[in-house]
């Protein structure tokens, strides 16, 4: 079921769960329908990156390439390999045009960079190659990290000068109900070490108003008919990261009262337990 009412198109905008609209922006925004090569650029310091590719047609993309070039002299110069003709960059999904990111993600002075893709397709999938130098073996090394359909955004969220990525948990689309009309709990990671870490819990004030948005949308859209399972789960979730499960399931089994509730709940209790939110 797809929702094109105005009310819920405003309600999905306003609290940022549709993050796969940004990698789309930004897709748009750099393959145009007459390019037959495109170059995507970034620099900090001494370092300076680029992905080339060629686009013979529209919405196909071959002969991806990434070099890096540290202090004038190239490190890196590879074809990235492809799942498919229509897998292809994506630039700055945090916001900048044919950008590719170039910076410290970890407090070493040395930038990493931010390779993100698009593997096409209606909602999927979005992942991160993050190359980071190896001093001793004078290399780069990279690490995937998959966002499924919402992506992210670099934000320095605790002010240490650092960026975290700003994402959510997609492994709730379609966990409940449709694509439409899943909620998905916040998730936040850090880079350290050549590891993405998930630190969401760090962050209980960011969680907390995230619980509210997720429950405010959830009162509206069961006005409009939806049974709202989907964002139930989602607030559910986000209460755990809180420490307040207890608390949260009196609200969600005071709210929830469709026939299948019994299913339902036994179903949600399973799933939070699958994916770590249940300890």
């Amino acid at each position: 079921m797809l929702y094109t009412t105005p009310t819920m198109m405003a309600i999905r905008s306003s609290i940022g769960q549709s993050l796969i609209g940004l990698a789309f922006f930004s897709t748009t925004a750099v393959f145009t329908p007459t390019a037959t090569a495109e170059t995507i650029i970034g620099q900090s310091g001494n370092v300076r990156a680029e992905i080339t590719y060629d686009k013979p047609e529209e919405y196909q993309y071959k002969n991806v390439r990434l070099k890096i070039i540290r202090a004038g002299k190239t490190i890196l110069d590879q074809k990235l390999p492809q799942e498919n003709e229509y897998d292809r960059p994506v630039g700055n999904l945090s916001g900048q045009e044919n950008n590719l990111p170039v910076q410290d993600l970890d407090g070493k002075k040395e930038p990493e960079i931010i390779a993100d893709f698009f593997t096409g397709g209606a909602h999927c999938c979005i992942y991160s190659l993050i190359y980071r130098y190896d001093n001793k073996s004078q290399k780069y090394i990279k690490i995937r990290h998959e966002w499924g359909n919402g992506g992210y955004q670099l934000k320095d969220l605790d002010k240490d000068g650092l960026p975290e990525f700003d994402s959510r948990d997609d492994r709730f689309a379609y966990a409940f109900t449709s694509y439409a009309a899943s909620g998905y709990p916040l998730q936040i990671w850090h880079y350290r070490q050549a590891k993405m870490i998930d630190v969401t819990r760090r962050y209980p004030k960011l969680i907390s108003h995230h619980a509210s948005e997720l429950w405010q949308t959830y009162t509206q859209i069961e006005q409009e008919g939806d049974d709202g399972k989907g964002f139930l789960a989602a607030y559910l979730a986000d209460k755990y990261l809180l420490g307040q499960g207890e608390d949260g399931w009196q609200r969600v089994q005071q709210a929830y009262k469709k026939s299948d509730r019994t299913k339902y709940f036994a179903d949600l209790r399973k799933f939070l337990r699958e994916t770590g939110y249940i300890k």
